[in-house]
């Protein structure tokens, strides 16, 4: 990295987020920014979970940049591979190598009142921007629990996101820790090899059949012909999911005819009566994110799996304790217990106008206006922050929104003139926050009768978006900037004052 670069954009992350940010900035004829990027390569959450089974739960055609169609996806639900793969293709197709800057992890980003800009300190150097994009994601950091004896553990252990390949699985004795949407794909590829798997479940989830199939060649072919056929494709599968949003939203007791699927699709694969109770929630379906799977089930009727339904307590040795005193024997540990989604680490990182840190101000909850800017750091903004996850469909849908808002934050920039900020008002989040949450009153997430991650510490739901992907898009199609404080340079430092000036002040205007 160049001595104490300076550019415009610094977007953090090379995920989709990360990704479809550097794609609108060029496609704006912004060409001065950077994308910062901890690891060696593209494709965030894509690259980091490269776990056995690891595939998508929302369909290909829609789990694509709707500017970037993909006529070739080889299957209905694509594997990690393939999805890997396809952010690639993006990062070629639109020219973005150049502005990659790899194992460069963003070690601190403190606010500059006076020059009205960051300063962002990396693995790799320095380097500062007019505006930054965080797109580092929800489901980056690893979350392990803290498990008395878990250091005195003589075998192997890891997390689904930090796979160890190296380590083969064939005649070992498994634990698997968590029973959510990594677990549920790692069971049926790792049991077949494994001479004995113990699932720890604290809660089980709901599991509906993924209806998942080759592409044909002809289909193929078909979409690369007529790309029309590819946006038809892409706007069924929106629409279907944008009509089931009410029953998450609104009316959760619609939702009990897909609890009698759910279990019919347990049925046909657990018949032992005592394990189907195991595996029976006691929540609303939907509560919890829903599960797809073909294979789970079925898996788990093998003789060589062993369900306890009580979370990991205790280690000892190489004996496993659970929560209700059963105890198992494993070789290999292997935490499927999701991420840090509401307690972000990189808010630990970020330092506002104020001197505080994102963390300090999320202390009470995440809350940002419209999911992108929060109160007290000017120019920052956030891809897939809070309140904009889904429930039921594609957050690609999510992120193009947030994109023709940040696309929107720039003109505004520009149409202002100057060296020049803006800050989310104190007012204008918080009547933003009060509006989503108020929503959120009436939905399954909040209603349905468990605990999810979702859920903050407090228990309130700072992650799904509590309505449709139109609404969305409505909402942050444009910038507002009544919601805004307009930090401007004095005039005195653009006339070229030299920077720490005793005269150097910044001016808010409204």
């Amino acid at each position: 990295m160049a001595e104490h670069e300076h550019v415009r954009v610094a977007v953090v992350g090379s995920g989709f987020g990360g990704l479809g940010a550097a794609v609108r900035l060029r496609r704006e004829g912004i060409t001065d920014f950077v994308v910062l990027e901890r690891a060696g390569s593209v494709g965030g959450t894509w690259r980091d979970n490269s776990y056995p089974g690891c595939a998508c739960d929302v369909p290909s055609h829609l789990y694509s940049f709707s500017f970037a169609p993909n006529p070739d996806w080889p299957r209905s639900f694509s594997g990690q591979e393939h999805i890997r793969a396809y952010l690639e293709h993006v990062t070629d197709t639109f020219g973005l190598r150049p502005h990659l800057r790899f194992d460069s992890e963003v070690k601190r980003m403190v606010w500059d009142t006076e020059r009205l800009r960051w300063e962002i300190e990396t693995s790799s150097g320095s380097l500062s921007a007019d505006v930054v994009v965080s797109a580092t994601g929800p489901l980056s950091e690893p979350k392990v629990p803290d498990i008395p004896g878990l250091d005195t553990f003589p075998g192997k252990v890891f997390h689904s996101a930090r796979w160890d390949h190296d380590y083969d699985l064939r005649g070992k004795r498994v634990a698997m820790i968590g029973t959510g949407a990594s677990a549920i794909q790692i069971v049926p590829a790792v049991q077949p090899l494994a001479s004995r798997l113990t699932l720890f479940q604290r809660t089980p989830a709901w599991v509906l059949p993924r209806v998942d199939r080759p592409i044909s060649a002809a289909e193929r072919a078909l979409h690369r012909t007529l790309p029309l056929t590819t946006q038809l494709r892409r706007g069924l599968l929106w629409g279907v999911r944008e009509l089931q949003v009410q029953a998450f939203t609104k009316h959760p007791g619609q939702l009990g005819f897909v609890e009698q699927l759910a279990k019919r699709n347990m049925g046909r694969a657990i018949k032992d009566p005592d394990l189907r109770a195991k595996l029976t929630p006691d929540y609303r379906i939907g509560c919890k994110r829903i599960l797809l799977s073909s294979t789970y089930y079925p898996a788990l009727a093998r003789p060589n799996v062993d369900v306890v339904a009580a979370g990991l307590r205790e280690v000892r040795g190489s004996t496993l304790v659970a929560a209700d005193g059963t105890e198992s024997e494993a070789d290999v540990i292997v935490f499927g217990t999701g991420f840090h989604v509401t307690d972000m680490p990189i808010a630990e990182r970020v330092v506002g106008a104020e001197g505080r840190t994102l963390a300090e101000t999320w202390a009470g909850g995440m809350q940002a206006l419209r999911g992108a800017a929060a109160a007290g750091f000017p120019n920052w903004m956030t891809i897939i922050g809070p309140n904009t996850g889904l429930g039921n469909s594609s957050m690609i849908l999510m992120i193009e929104s947030q994109l023709n808002y940040l696309a929107d934050y720039l003109r505004q920039l520009d149409v202002l003139g100057g060296r020049v900020a803006l800050d989310a008002r104190p007012s204008a989040v918080r009547a933003w926050n009060h509006r989503v949450q108020e929503r959120m009153k009436r939905t399954v997430w909040n209603t349905g009768g468990c605990t999810s991650w979702y859920l903050d510490a407090s228990g309130r739901n700072t992650t799904i978006w509590p309505g449709t992907t139109s609404e969305f898009r409505r909402a942050t199609r444009r910038v507002d900037l009544a919601e805004y404080a307009v930090l401007r340079a004095s005039s005195a430092r653009s006339a070229g004052t030299p920077a720490g000036a005793s005269d150097e002040t910044a001016e808010v205007t409204a």
